[in-house]
């Protein structure tokens, strides 16, 4: 009776269109687990399908790149560049990956390699508001930089800017993205100086190329999404990671030391890093502090879980005062965000979000709440993604809008 079951099945599979079969090959556990020809992003037999869903718990998620620097596959060089891109397979979604890895990447002979990189995320917004309608694109993000690692691979590196400048910001300013090296040779630790992505918050801290939505949370966009120049101790253990920032309150390259900034996280890992059987949790908190021209501070708690197609997370800052990406303040404000996800199939992801922030808690009346809804349209993991997000804005002291924005990622 098997044996006839396993026929029938074979034969429908023949008989479906080709497009109907490769998608129920890409669906395969045997495809989930095990690395696929021209797969970017390498897939190992650790990497079971709930680590294909978006929930960090690496409070540094972009170092991953560095332990691929130089690793090329051979499979594709009898085939034309477009016949690569095309047959390419990306399963993972929760680190970037680069469509063109092999193209710039660079083996000096004596050993290290370095990789360049070019990537861009953008977005047209609809703005639905009582009285008026509009269209806007925006440009969230265009960087070109470079990567690499030593020899020993004692030391990694990272240079990138930001070519295109930000509206009303000053362009020398605000051009510098990444300016870092890392020491790699103490067991569990990374020591980082430079220039580099602040830690305040989960995704006020996350790489923008993991994003689930087009824009970071309120709390996320306000307190973090900051960079900061600073010696950075980073530690990753199986069941604990944090990070341990010093350095400058000035958020751009340019503006010195205008006071000292300090930025600690703390994850607790309960099941461990690599445990699928009952899922990943955790649980996160973090403090910013420093001086410019007032004290701020900003408190951060965090909970996340995932199980297989499964992810969601709840995110909660109270500040007294803050210096993050939206520019400095000496309000005391405060917020949260709540996000679920489901991976439908691989490549689609259906995602939502609650969004609350108050800007000044010592003022009743101006609480702004968003709530999200989305989809994610993987075409070559985060190296070729499109989103669609619907957000209504409802605000205590002002009109309550819609939004409907449509965006795209690329990373070379």
């Amino acid at each position: 009776m098997k044996r006839f079951l396993q026929l029938i099945i074979l034969s429908a599979m023949i008989l479906t269109p080709n497009l109907a079969q490769a998608e129920n090959e890409y669906l395969t556990q045997e495809l989930l687990e095990t690395p696929q020809v021209g797969e970017v992003t390498i897939v190992t037999q650790k990497d079971k399908e709930y680590l294909q869903d978006d929930a960090s718990d690496n409070i540094e998620t972009e170092f991953d790149v560095f332990d691929n620097v130089g690793k090329k596959d051979d499979k594709f060089k009898e085939e034309t560049f477009a016949q690569k891109i095309f047959k390419t397979k990306i399963v993972r979604t929760d680190i970037p990956s680069y469509l063109l890895k092999d193209e710039l990447t660079h083996n000096f002979k004596n050993g290290g390699s370095i990789e360049a990189f070019g990537a861009h995320r953008g977005s047209i917004s609809a703005l639905f508001n009582p009285h008026s309608y509009s269209t806007k694109y925006d440009d969230l993000t265009t960087e070109v930089g470079f990567f690499g690692r030593t020899k020993d691979e004692r030391f990694d590196y990272r240079f990138s800017i930001l070519p295109i400048p930000k509206e009303g910001k000053s362009y020398v300013d605000n051009m510098w993205s990444d300016m870092f090296i890392t020491y790699n040779k103490i067991p569990h630790h990374k020591i980082l100086i430079g220039r580099s992505r602040g830690q305040v918050g989960m995704e006020g801290g996350n790489s923008a190329y993991t994003l689930p939505f087009l824009n970071r949370s309120q709390i996320a966009r306000n307190f973090g999404n900051l960079r900061t120049t600073a010696v950075k101790l980073i530690g990753n253990y199986e069941y604990a990671d944090y990070s341990l920032s010093l350095g400058s309150s000035g958020r751009t390259l340019t503006s010195g030391m205008p006071g000292l900034d300090f930025i600690g996280w703390f994850n607790l890992k309960p099941f461990g890093s690599d445990d699928g059987k009952y899922g990943k949790l955790t649980i996160g908190g973090g403090l910013n502090a420093g001086h410019n021209n007032f004290n701020y501070t900003v408190g951060t708690v965090y909970i996340g879980y995932k199980h297989k197609r499964l992810w969601t997370n709840f995110e909660a800052s109270i500040a007294d005062g803050y210096n993050g990406g939206a520019g400095l303040s000496n309000k005391q404000a405060g917020g949260f965000a709540y996000t679920v996800g489901w991976k439908v199939k691989p490549y689609l992801q259906l995602i939502g979000r609650i969004d609350q922030f108050d800007p000044d808690r010592t003022v009743s009346g101006d609480t702004k709440r968003e709530y999200t809804a989305g989809i994610n349209w993987f075409v070559k993991g985060q190296a070729l993604r499109f989103v669609l997000n619907y957000v209504f804005c409802q605000n205590d002291n002002a009109p309550d809008s819609q939004r409907i924005i449509i965006g795209s990622q690329i990373v070379l």
